[in-house]
């Protein structure tokens, strides 16, 4: 495992790609934190960036930092509470791409295995009887020569689970620096991870809405 180092996009401006008066959706670019961290170096984020333009932006979820694609954003406190809710009760609906390592003996299934804070090495993550529920559904779209691209379901939202869970089965994700060794990890410039999609009630409107960012991998 390397040591995070925080070198956002020097880029400043975010991929808006739907905006009304309830809420805002970006594609999160890789190498940019969701919101600030603890450290002043890590106030530049997405949460921060958005709030140049749109000082009333709210965070409502998190993608990890080295994890690129479809965020959304909230606008007034009613659109917050709404869909912190349905993230809350499983009510929307998240797909990820993700270039792992190696061919999968199953060309689908689900991964059900609970999770934890790994106590010597935080914030990394672990498989533990005594974590919490965690579980994802997956599907290869692709072989490649050395690697697979797989379609991720996440049923829950557990810290680090999509990673987690393919490190678990044998498959870790390429680029990833917390989890894969050391070829593995410089395999790719970065974590092949995209939040491909994100379907959600819009707060007002009462209808359903999806997002799509088509995956950067090829």
């Amino acid at each position: 495992m390397q040591v995070f180092e925080y070198t956002p996009p020097a880029i400043p401006w975010l991929d808006i790609r739907y905006i009304d008066r309830d809420i805002i959706v970006i594609n999160k670019p890789s190498g940019l934190l969701s919101n600030p961290g603890i450290a002043a170096h890590t106030y530049d984020c997405a949460l921060t960036r958005l709030q140049t333009i749109y000082p009333e932006a709210i965070l409502l979820h998190r993608l990890d930092c080295d994890t690129s694609g479809v965020m959304v954003f909230g606008r007034n406190k009613k659109a917050e509470s709404s869909i912190k809710t349905q993230f809350q009760n499983r009510q929307t609906t998240k797909v990820y791409i993700a270039e792992v390592a190696g061919k999968l003996a199953q060309p689908k299934g689900t991964i059900d295995l609970a999770l934890a804070a790994n106590p010597d090495q935080r914030p990394l993550q672990q498989v533990s009887s005594e974590g919490k529920t965690a579980v994802t559904d997956y599907q290869v779209l692709t072989s490649l020569a050395d690697s697979s691209l797989v379609e991720l379901k996440p049923q829950t939202g557990r810290t680090h689970q999509l990673r987690v869970h393919m490190l678990a089965i044998g498959h870790v994700i390429l680029g990833d620096n917390f989890y894969a060794e050391s070829k593995l990890a410089k395999a790719r410039t970065r974590l092949q991870l995209h939040a491909q999609s994100l379907t959600f009630t819009h707060p007002y409107k009462g209808t359903s809405m999806r997002f799509y960012s088509k995956h950067p991998f090829s």
